[in-house]
């Protein structure tokens, strides 16, 4: 299997083969072939490690094939494929909610299965494609994760999320049902980020929103990156935000991840499913 591998020194990936030594020296990416498999070199500067991860259906169907890739320590990694490859399965693996092979989701270097749930889905936050927001104002639903640990937030820590999430205070005492749904999208975020999570994990964030909403997000998301060193995954079917926003590529098919590549380097893909995607999106 090739391997994309990742580290500080270049800019440009380079490429070893995976023998299950993950500290190879590395081939020059010009020497290969396909690109299959994102290795980062430096142990730590690898977020997630996830090696062969599987799940299958009720009915023995293949949902992910074997996926294996490392996610860089503050980086925006884009998920991008078809309909039905997999992308939400694979997301949802790495906070728990399915229960993924014991070993193969490895966060900071420790097995996710032997964490504790709630502690885990504290360090790794998501979003999903429609904001559900609870009873309340705007600064009930920040404050609620925080408050099931014991903590009160106060209005100004409640006022700085609202700003992160690029909302101004006055929205601090509205209700969450007299908000547009591009702006319950940033609530949410706001309220994801107040449990101070280390990944976001974002699927199709901004599917429902408005052409406004969604460059507010993706300016948010590029925010926290830059100031935080937010580690994101971000799964869409938009090829041009995963263009915008991402520093790496992961083209998902049929359960498989079987290309990794720079945004600016997606006309590169070579596997025909994931080129005739691209070709299709474009």
């Amino acid at each position: 299997m090739r391997t994309v591998a990742l580290s500080n020194e270049s800019s440009s990936p380079t490429v070893g083969l995976d023998t299950g030594e993950l500290h190879s020296s590395p081939i020059p990416l010009r020497h290969v072939v396909q690109e299959h498999l994102l290795v980062v070199n430096d142990v730590d500067e690898a977020k997630f490690r996830i090696r062969d991860l599987r799940k299958t259906s009720d009915a023995g169907d293949a949902i992910l094939n074997g996926v294996t890739v490392d996610v860089p320590r503050g980086a925006i990694v884009g998920i991008i494929g078809p309909s039905g490859s997999g992308k939400s399965t694979f997301l949802r693996a790495l906070n728990r909610l399915w229960e993924p092979p014991a070993g193969s989701v490895l966060l900071d270097g420790r097995d996710i299965c032997a964490m504790d749930v709630l502690a885990l889905r504290r360090k790794v936050g998501m979003l999903f494609q429609l904001p559900v927001l609870f009873e309340g104002t705007v600064a009930d639903n920040i404050r609620y994760g925080p408050q099931l640990r014991g903590r009160t937030l106060t209005d100004e820590e409640v006022c700085k999320l609202l700003t992160l999430a690029d909302l101004d205070s006055s929205f601090y005492s509205k209700n969450g049902s007299e908000i547009s749904v591009g702006q319950a999208q940033r609530v949410a975020l706001a309220r994801t980020l107040a449990n101070e999570p280390e990944v976001l994990l974002l699927d199709e964030p901004t599917s429902a929103l408005d052409p406004i909403s969604t460059e507010n997000i993706e300016e948010v998301l590029v925010k926290l990156k830059k100031k935080r060193g937010k580690t994101t995954l971000l799964v869409s079917h938009s090829v041009k935000q995963i263009q915008r926003v991402a520093d790496l590529v992961c083209l998902l098919v049929n359960g498989e991840i079987v290309e990794v590549l720079k945004p600016d380097r997606l006309s590169e893909a070579k596997h025909p499913m994931a080129l005739r995607f691209l070709q299709l999106s474009s």
